[in-house]
């Protein structure tokens, strides 16, 4: 398949950030999207609601459904799904990439943002893809994408913020799980993770502000990676841990990332769950500034 005119997409907290990016290199192709997100009215310190992620991705030639959906509800979730398919008359990609972040040792995490956390990052993720998969089923390239990382199990990406790695590596384990428990059904399960911080709010407002913004690259490159995996044969790869610009390298002939970089005068800053031996494209550099 070598393009996603047509198709569904059931995107979580695709209002912004790397949703919204991921929606509209859809959107270029014609896809429907679908975006299940929590803010609908402007918020001065969150730049993008539901109506605004929908609006930009008619105007790149997608068709959009704004569904006002917090993913710990299953009610919620069931009827947005249900009205994503009434709407479009099917599904063929859902992605997870809803989360919630709290870079907080053991001690100074309060009970609530733990709950908060794993009931989006763990909880939700299992919830919208378990509801997707029927529909999913139906489809002759059905994908589930998680915004998540390696299953890299080392102490280093645990002891500085134990509770949000745990909820982060939740979602990761419904990849090697579901890739599993699907490969009869012709459902792809992957997980993408990028190699550097990327220029989001989260990043600015919570990681690293305005500096850390800098030293990132632009959520394109998600979305870049992430149609390439859509676009590849049914089924051709599955329960994979991807790492953005390796797999836009190794399988796309991607050779020049500079695009990508909010600010090509400044050092790349590393993001955290990037294994030690994933080995960046040629010319790739990057910083082990620490986040957060």
């Amino acid at each position: 398949m070598t393009s996603l005119k047509g198709k569904t997409l059931f995107i979580t907290g695709a209002s912004r950030g790397i949703g919204l990016a991921i929606a509209l290199r859809a959107a270029r192709d014609g896809a429907n999207i679908a975006i299940a997100a929590k803010t609908s009215d402007p918020n001065p310190k969150l730049e993008g609601t539901i109506h605004s992620a929908a609006a930009a991705i008619e105007q790149a030639g997608g068709k959009a459904l704004p569904i006002m959906c917090d993913i710990r509800d299953e009610t919620q979730v069931i009827a947005a799904v249900d009205a994503t398919v009434a709407k479009f008359g099917g599904l063929d990609i859902c992605v997870n990439n809803a989360s919630a972040i709290s870079l907080t040792s053991t001690t100074q995490t309060d009970m609530k943002r733990f709950d908060l956390m794993h009931s989006i990052n763990g909880r939700g993720t299992f919830l919208v893809s378990k509801t997707c998969i029927p529909h999913l089923r139906k489809s002759d390239n059905g994908h589930i994408l998680m915004l998540s990382p390696p299953l890299d199990m080392k102490s280093k990406w645990f002891a500085p913020h134990v509770a949000y790695s745990m909820a982060k590596y939740n979602m990761s384990l419904c990849v090697l799980g579901m890739a599993a428990e699907l490969s009869g059904d012709g459902i792809s399960v992957n997980a993408l993770w990028p190699r550097t911080a990327i220029a989001t709010a989260a990043v600015k407002n919570l990681l690293g502000g305005d500096k850390l913004v800098a030293m990132s690259r632009k959520p394109e490159i998600l979305a870049d990676a992430a149609y390439l995996l859509f676009t590849q044969p049914r089924h051709s790869l599955t329960g994979k841990f991807l790492i953005d610009d390796t797999f836009l390298h190794t399988v796309g002939g991607v050779d020049d990332f500079e695009p990508y970089r909010v600010d090509a005068s400044l050092p790349l800053a590393a993001d955290f769950f990037v294994p030690d031996d994933s080995v960046p494209p040629p010319g790739v550099k990057v910083s082990q500034l620490p986040l957060g």
